[in-house]
Order: structure tokens, then sequence, then C-alpha cells
């Protein structure tokens, strides 16, 4: 098959339709063990630089007295919950498209042991700055 076989670009293109619908599905429907409520998973991106590491995590709208940070093992567990803004008061919703309620993300850690050294919440993202100890 070449590059300009169209059955190999429309493979490519189901391919990226079902990656999105992956990413959709895990960042708005994550379900937790049974009797725990639904919960949503939010975007991060992952930094390692000589032993240190920097994790973002996009937490819009979610103040410091909201979430909380651990370490368990080889993961970072970050959970908390965003509250639906009240922009008008009552008023009838008619999109709602950022995700509101209980979060959880539990990020794989690279081979190792890692300590919590700084973290920070600025322009709506968490930052951790985690710092390799073995």
């Amino acid at each position: 098959m070449q590059g300009n076989d169209p059955k190999v670009w429309m493979l490519a293109e189901a391919v990226e339709l079902l990656e999105a619908a992956d990413r959709l599905q895990r960042q708005f429907f994550r379900f937790g063990q049974m009797g725990e409520s639904p919960c949503w998973e939010p975007p991060i991106d992952m930094y390692a630089d000589d032993g240190d590491l920097a994790v973002l995590v996009a937490l819009p709208g979610v103040g410091p007295d909201h979430f909380e940070v651990r370490i368990e093992g080889q993961l970072i567990v970050v959970r908390g919950e965003r509250a639906i803004a009240t922009v008008l008061g009552p008023s009838a919703i008619l999109r709602l498209e950022i995700p509101y309620g209980r979060f959880e993300r539990h990020i794989a850690l690279p081979e190792g042991m890692y300590e919590m050294v700084d973290f920070a919440l600025q322009h709506g993202c968490l930052r951790l700055h985690l710092e390799r100890i073995t």
C-alpha cells in the first residue's frame, strides 16, 4: 500500500478518531471502584530533566482548597472537585462542555523513587516539582 492509497489514509483517520474518543472518555467519564461516584480526569503534561520531574495538571476553576496531591508508591494521585460555575445565578444551561464535579488522576512515575519538592496553582494549572531520590 502506498501513502496515497485511500485505504491507508482512511485507516489512519479512523485510528486518530478512536484515539480522540478514548481521550475524551478518559477525561470525562472515569468510573472508580464500586460505590464511588463517576469522576473526570484532568489532562496533564510531564517533563523530566536530570532526575527532576515537572508535572502540569490542567485545573482551571479549581481553588487551592478544592484538591489534594499525594504520592502513593509509583503514582501521583491528584483528586478534588470543581464546582459548577454560577455566572448568572439561577439560569438554564444551554451548553455544558467543561467537566464539573469530582476529578481524580493517577499519574505513573518513571522508574525510581521521587519526593514532592514543591507545588503551586498558577494560571489554572497545578505545577508539581518532584525530585528523584534513588
